[in-house]
């Protein structure tokens, strides 16, 4: 029952987030196309991963082993999860919230776009992979398959490298003194970790 739970925030979340997108400001520049591409391609491989237990194209492509659960989780431990993700995905929330209309989904900067540096961006500069990644950490967690773990692990990957892009985007194209200050006081994916 706890992954249905899981499975199901995430749909939750991803419903509310993909209807969100209309709230957004017009953009201003935009990263280049093959690159959001690339993001694109690596975002369906770690999410078709992490949902291969679901996904029934998906399930058929790979070893059965890799949909086999390492360990079965206590219930405690699941109910510790499933807060964890529903944590998680109230952090995303928040950044998106706090965003407003700067938000963007790929590398985009939007007309009046300036460092944030409150809310949630005073704990981690990049809130909504913060979110992300402990959502699909957790949810990987309480799948326990190998497929799910490597999702995770995936998607970790390209969120880390895609807020690196972001950042040279926005060094590139806004204060550039701004952004760097923001950056040496405010770790980037890890709330309180060293800078």
């Amino acid at each position: 029952m706890a992954v249905a739970v899981g499975y199901w925030l995430w749909v939750a979340f991803i419903a509310t987030w993909n209807i969100a997108m209309i709230w957004t400001g017009k953009a201003r520049s935009r990263g280049a196309s093959t690159i959001s591409l690339a993001y694109f391609a690596a975002y369906v491989v770690g999410f078709g991963l992490l949902f291969a237990g679901v996904i029934g194209p998906i399930r058929h492509l790979l070893p059965p082993d890799a949909l086999r659960p390492l360990w079965d989780g206590a219930p405690a431990s699941d109910v510790a999860l499933m807060a964890v993700e529903g944590t998680a995905f109230a952090f995303a929330w928040w950044a998106r919230v706090h965003l407003g209309r700067l938000w963007s989904g790929m590398l985009t900067l939007r007309d009046g776009h300036r460092v944030v540096d409150s809310g949630p961006y005073r704990l981690v500069r990049h809130p909504i992979y913060t979110g992300f990644i402990g959502a699909s950490w957790t949810l990987a967690l309480l799948v326990a398959t190998p497929a799910a773990l490597a999702g995770a692990l995936v998607l970790t990957v390209v969120m880390t490298v895609k807020a690196r892009t972001e950042e040279a985007l926005l060094r590139r194209e806004i204060d550039r003194n701004a952004y760097d200050d923001y950056a040496r006081r405010t770790p980037m994916l890890v709330p309180f970790a060293p800078k």
